[in-house]
């Protein structure tokens, strides 16, 4: 096993135009059920987090996504520079 082998440009536009690497465009009934169970699980959280505040104090619920938010922010700039540096390599 090779760790530092490495592909070319063209030759991953290749590899990605084939069919049988291709995404399929499609929802079907699992993946719409698996979304909508994440939805509901995603408001309960929610719905949590706001009684929770609403009974205890509200600026040690605010300074808890502080972190999050920030941490965020961090993995979006970072998505942000790899698709740019994604652009720059394929120029799409």
């Amino acid at each position: 096993m090779n760790l530092t082998r490495t592909k070319t440009i063209e030759q991953s536009i290749t590899d990605t135009e084939e069919s049988e690497h291709k995404l399929r465009k499609e929802l079907g009934p699992v993946q719409l059920t698996v979304f909508g169970v994440g939805v509901i699980i995603g408001t309960g959280i929610f719905v949590l987090t706001g009684e929770a505040a609403g009974e205890k104090d509200v600026i040690l619920m605010g300074a808890s996504y502080v972190p999050s938010s920030w941490a965020r922010s961090v993995i979006d700039q970072n998505m942000l520079c790899a698709q740019r540096v994604k652009s720059l390599l394929i120029g799409s």
